[in-house]
């Protein structure tokens, strides 16, 4: 696998949980410039990067119509991000003098910081009931931020590590691979744009024209692994209008494209000049592994960003899912869904 090597071992300092943990509200770990070296060796970095891998590899070569199985858990945390999609249909701008920064986004978000415990309570099983507070956290961090009303890579990383954690305690499994990426994933990138659009978000610690994206990178990653060695499609066809339009619906990296293509004006190569860069690449196979390599920057920027700023941030929330270690003797990585799950776990 690609960029898949295994992590260190986790410095010995660190506490290893019990097999059987008690679930505790995640902190922040991350204060300094030091401590961004023991986040890099830890088990949590080590299962959330071989986490993205993992997906990563189980979509590689598929179109979003691809036909997969999903899994009650699926069904449910697609009913999940429907609630909060029904929500901002519920909650309409406000008129304001600012055109940025819609402050009815935050009566929307005190909504889901009320309900989440609820929400999440519907996705897991009543066994397991004692994780729900814990995992909660990485959901309410995973929609932007209420104070600036802005969203980024971060509160993006703090929807994956949610669904990592799904995968850590077993309410996910191995078989739900496709379905996190096409179907969860999908629709919660759905829900983030209509938030974006509707409230009128900014980017949180965007690079601008320097970075990627404003909002997103996980997709791209993705994106990139379903088109490795797409028969006619090649990087060089993402710049052209006509290439994006017929094929945005199976592929997420297009559908990517076509969004940016939406919300800014201008020549693509002035106002996403990275991407335009990348369209030069000769094939996605070194697109993918790229990225990779980008995102494992971007993890410890924005993490470094949100430990000083923010206080909250899905890499440095230290809590006992994603510090889950298993038994001696059993894998974790890779694949995390293949972790033996939590003592309780159906």
């Amino acid at each position: 696998m690609a960029e898949g090597e295994r992590q260190p071992p986790p410095d010995s300092s660190e506490e290893t949980p019990s097999a059987t943990p008690t679930f505790i509200i995640p902190k922040k770990e991350i204060h300094t410039v030091p401590d961004m070296g023991k986040w890099k060796r830890s088990q949590a970095y080590a299962d959330y990067i071989g986490f993205i891998l993992t997906l990563n590899e189980g979509v590689k070569g598929k179109k979003l119509t691809f036909d997969y199985k999903v899994s009650e858990a699926i069904e449910k945390l697609v009913a999940l991000l429907d609630t909060l999609d029904r929500w901002i249909d519920e909650t309409p701008p406000v008129d304001q003098p600012s055109r940025f920064g819609n402050k009815a986004y935050r009566t929307w978000y005190a909504k889901l910081d009320q309900e989440a415990e609820n929400l999440v309570a519907t996705v897991i099983p009543t066994n397991l009931a004692a994780a729900v507070p814990e995992v909660a956290v990485y959901l309410k961090e995973a929609v932007g931020n209420s104070t600036r009303i802005d969203y980024g890579t971060g509160h993006e990383a703090a929807f994956a590590a949610f669904l990592c954690c799904l995968c850590k305690i077993g309410v996910l499994r191995v078989d739900d691979q496709v379905a996190i990426v096409f179907k969860v994933f999908d629709r919660y990138l759905e829900v983030m744009r209509k938030l974006q659009k509707t409230y009128r978000m900014e980017p949180a610690g965007s690079q601008g024209v320097w970075g990627l994206d404003d909002f997103q990178f996980l997709p791209f990653i993705w994106g990139s692994s379903q088109l490795i060695d797409h028969p006619h499609l090649e990087p060089r066809h993402f710049v052209d209008e006509k290439a994006v339009s017929e094929n945005h619906k199976d592929y997420m990296f297009l559908q990517c494209i076509l969004f940016i293509t939406e919300m800014k004006t201008g020549p693509f190569a002035e106002h996403s000049n990275q991407l335009w860069n990348i369209s030069a690449v000769p094939s996605w196979s070194k697109v993918n592994q790229g990225l990779i390599r980008m995102y494992k920057a971007e993890v410890q920027r924005t993490t470094l960003l949100l430990g000083r700023t923010l206080g909250w941030g899905a890499p440095l929330l230290k809590g006992t899912c994603l510090l889950y270690l298993p038994r001696e003797g059993e894998s974790i990585l890779p694949p995390v869904c293949l972790a033996p799950p939590l003592s309780g776990a159906p």
